[in-house]
């Protein structure tokens, strides 16, 4: 099978432990590119957070950013895609966060909007790099729809605050996760697999021609739908099992492997 645009998730996929890619990583990505192949990420991370990535590794390619919420050049900066949450199901579910005492945060064009500085809130600041804006109240009645809101819990709480938020927003959002702790409510129809599909369309290439690789829940659409999807060995067990291939951990340079595979064709 022929591979021309491969799409990585970053955080424990691309990324290391050490939230870098590694030299390994980064080389096997510019051998894909000096053979033709379209290289980019797709992350449930802002794109603010990402762009550095990408210019580091000399992309110039539309990156899918929000779980595809938001398709933007990595240099160029123009809108390919753009699908926020409605804002008057965003204000829905922010007055149940509020109420139900379950931390939330918005994202307000590349700004990330929080309450008060939380433990949460500085842990997601230490991944992404992107600074908390403690608004207070304001949190709960943005005036613009935000690309995407994530709540966090902790892990004893998980499950069952997922299973809340999708009961009562049925139909109304697409809930997935990123992390074990970290809850992404989304506009239903919004996912990697769709914004990476729009963007291989608009360089003429078929979906069974995409390789996608990826972790975690967010990553299970592009995995189950591109011609290759790949699992890094530390994935969660329903995304190895979804993937048609299983690769080295994120540790272990597993996307440098199977880029390599796809650049010799042994797929």
């Amino acid at each position: 099978m022929t591979v021309r645009l491969i799409a990585s998730d970053m955080d424990d996929t691309l990324l290391n432990s050490d939230t870098i890619i590694s030299a390994g990583n980064a080389a096997a990505i510019h051998a894909a590119m000096e053979k033709g192949i379209i290289f980019m990420i797709a992350t449930g991370r802002m794109y603010v957070s990402v762009k550095p990535y990408a210019d580091a590794l000399g992309l110039d390619v539309p990156l899918v950013t929000y779980n595809g919420a938001l398709v933007k050049g990595s240099k160029s900066g123009k809108v390919f895609y753009e699908h926020p949450l409605k804002l008057e199901t965003a204000l829905e579910l922010l007055e149940y966060c509020r109420v139900k005492g379950y931390y939330i945060q918005s994202y307000q064009g590349d700004a990330l909007w929080v309450k008060e500085e939380t433990v949460f809130s500085r842990r997601y600041t230490q991944i992404s790099g992107v600074p908390a804006t403690p608004v207070g109240e304001k949190l709960y009645h943005p005036e613009e729809a935000p690309y995407k809101l994530l709540a966090m819990t902790r892990p004893e709480e998980f499950e069952a605050v997922w299973k809340d938020i999708q009961r009562e927003f049925e139909g109304k959002v697409a809930v997935t996760s990123s992390r074990d702790n970290f809850l992404e409510l989304m506009e239903p129809g919004v996912n990697k697999w769709n914004a990476v599909k729009a963007v291989a369309e608009s360089y003429g290439i078929r979906p069974e021609e995409v390789m996608c690789i990826g972790d975690s829940n967010n990553d299970l659409s592009m995995i189950r739908n591109a011609g290759v999807g790949v699992a890094v060995a530390n994935a969660k067990p329903s995304v190895q099992a979804a993937a048609k291939i299983v690769t080295a951990s994120n540790d272990e340079d597993g996307v440098a492997r199977v880029i390599q595979m796809a650049i010799d064709g042994i797929l």
